[in-house]
């Protein structure tokens, strides 16, 4: 799961417990500015992810890490496809996010409140 919350001009992204294992990664740190936006979308998880570099893909387990897709990178970190939020990205490493988080309708509030502001 990740934990999600706006500092200053950024989106950060913390990765929590075991998660930062499969992951391969602990926080992410985007400017505000190059967030497009965020969805909640559990249907995420049924798409294809692509090839896996590095990270960890246990179907209906854990979809964690690095994915690799029609050119683009997606960072995933998903255990629970209801709590699924896609955060879409440019100018950046990755594409997307698409991460598990406690509250997706909080967290895509949050972040589509922050990308107005900025």
């Amino acid at each position: 799961m990740a934990r999600v919350h706006i500092d200053g001009e950024a989106l950060v992204v913390e990765i929590e417990g075991l998660d930062k294992l499969w992951a391969l990664k602990s926080r992410l740190t985007i400017p505000l500015v190059n967030v497009r936006g965020a969805t909640a979308d559990p249907g995420i998880v049924k798409e294809s992810k692509g090839l896996r570099a590095p990270g960890a893909h246990l179907p209906g387990v854990i979809v964690a890490g690095t994915f690799h897709l029609d050119g683009e990178q997606v960072f995933w970190d998903v255990r629970d496809p209801a709590q699924a939020v896609v955060i879409e990205l440019t100018d950046e490493r990755y594409n997307r996010l698409v991460i598990q988080v406690s509250d997706p309708r909080a967290t895509v509030r949050l972040i589509e409140e922050a990308t107005r502001k900025s």
